[in-house]
């Protein structure tokens, strides 16, 4: 759906209608928790895309973001965070901040939300978002996230916005028992699949979900 000039507010109506749309594209792709689409429809994605692609943020596609990366496609962001299952007590680490949407989303659901991004950029730009919205409950860090944050840990729940080979070790270690993270895995752009991983007291669990498609999760502080 266009986005109304900067000088032509949308009606009420028109609100109305684009929240109805906007959900019902999420229920039609399988996000069918209540909390999730609840925390959906309080975020607004529009706030999270700006330039060329800003009158594209309310259709269910991933959209290129600054430091060439990319806001997912809210159909994913909803499964994702579906299958993270995060209660109202939990620390959730993300790794990949990015525009900062995801973030904000899981600020809705959990006690509190440690995101990390190797670009400097991202996460200043996403942390005046949280301060705009007051989100207080979220911390933004540059730091390279294949490491996760040690100061931290455990968390209860991990979710990764990026494409590792495998579920890295570090987040592994990071994970409390019983906790669960979500990461995209694959060894290509092409080839990659959204995998659940919960920590059991014998060792980890593994469920694959779907077919993704991620930038790959690089080690390292980024130029910008």
């Amino acid at each position: 759906m266009t986005r109304a000039p900067e000088d032509q507010p949308l009606t009420s109506d028109e609100l109305a209608e684009r929240k109805m749309r906007f959900l019902f594209s999420l229920r039609s792709r399988g996000v069918t928790d209540a909390r999730v689409l609840t925390a959906m429809e309080k975020v607004d994605r529009g706030l999270f895309v700006r330039g060329t692609f800003a009158d594209r943020a309310y259709e269910d596609m991933p959209l290129p973001i600054a430091c060439g990366q990319t806001i997912s496609q809210p159909s994913v962001v909803g499964l994702m965070t579906q299958a993270l299952q995060v209660n109202p007590r939990d620390t959730v680490l993300e790794v990949g901040t990015g525009s900062g949407y995801q973030a904000a989303i899981l600020a809705q659901l959990a006690r509190r939300v440690y995101t990390v991004d190797r670009y400097r950029r991202l996460v200043r730009e996403a942390s005046g978002l949280f301060l705009q919205l007051d989100l207080a409950n979220i911390t933004a860090i540059a730091a390279d996230g294949s490491f996760g944050l040690p100061d931290q840990a455990p968390f209860d729940r991990i979710i990764v916005t990026a494409a590792a080979e495998d579920p890295p070790g570090p987040l592994l270690a990071q994970l409390k028992p019983g906790g669960i993270m979500v990461v995209p895995v694959g060894q290509s752009d092409t080839v990659q699949s959204l995998i659940k991983v919960v920590r059991t007291e014998r060792g980890f669990d593994y469920e694959e979900l779907r077919p993704v498609r991620f930038v790959p999760l690089v080690e390292g502080l980024g130029a910008e």
